[in-house]
């Protein structure tokens, strides 16, 4: 499920080696509880779909947070893009966390804003010209087949629409990372495999992808290597 790079060499997207994580524990200093991943090591290619499996609680945001930069390990090395984040600045961070797509379960758009305009607030952030930023947000609006709800708030949608407008708001900067925190939980089946096709349509573009789920129907259903975590530890991969 991988694409070679050119020459025939597949290069890692992300590599985690023996990486720990703690939370702090109020009001203890941080990484003073108990480990939330323990030792976890593995790389993904670049271009390639994952899925990450696991029962609750068992570790699958947090990696997932590691991997988009909203943490940072407490132990081991986290490598994204050829980068080791215990070499790499704070400063620095920002310019690696815009080529990462982030899809959360509970959608979060700004609900006072109409979805041309959810869409099109990475783009303005990214300085983007405007007139590029409408060509951009009307082609992901045909892209999720809500062209029609353009000017529509978050309220007015459906939970399926408001998650294929949270996958293009993800994917209009067009990232090289995409991971999605149990993107279709809250759907209904139909809504379900429509966002399954939008995720596998980025793949196809050449994204690598990773989707944290709880569904095996899914997986079952699109046959790809799983990264599979019980009680904070990697226990498969592949």
């Amino acid at each position: 499920m991988a694409r070679p790079a050119r020459g025939g060499i597949v290069r890692a997207m992300v590599r985690f080696d023996r990486v720990g994580l703690r939370y702090p524990v109020p009001p203890g200093p941080e990484g003073t509880g108990p480990e939330a991943l323990r030792d976890v090591s593995f790389a993904l290619p670049e271009g390639s779909f994952h899925w990450l499996l696991g029962p609750s609680g068992a570790g699958k945001s947090s990696l997932l947070r590691l991997m988009h930069l909203a943490l940072r390990p407490s132990r081991g090395e986290v490598e994204l893009f050829g980068a080791r984040l215990s070499q790499t600045r704070r400063a620095a961070l920002p310019r690696l966390r815009r080529r990462i797509g982030v899809v959360h379960q509970d959608f979060r758009l700004l609900p006072h804003l109409p979805v041309a305009d959810n869409l099109a607030l990475p783009l303005r952030i990214a300085g983007r010209a405007e007139a590029q930023v409408r060509a951009d947000v009307e082609e992901m609006l045909r892209w999720i087949g809500l062209v029609n709800r353009a000017d529509a708030l978050p309220a007015a949608l459906s939970g399926g629409e408001q998650q294929r407008v949270a996958i293009a708001r993800a994917v209009v900067i067009r990232p090289a990372l995409l991971v999605a925190d149990e993107p279709t939980g809250n759907l209904d089946a139909a809504q379900t495999w429509r966002v399954l096709r939008l995720l596998g349509e980025m793949h196809r573009m050449g994204t690598t992808v990773v989707v944290a789920t709880h569904d095996e129907v899914l997986v079952r259903a699109h046959a790809a290597p799983a990264l599979r975590l019980e009680g904070g530890r990697l226990v498969s991969h592949g």
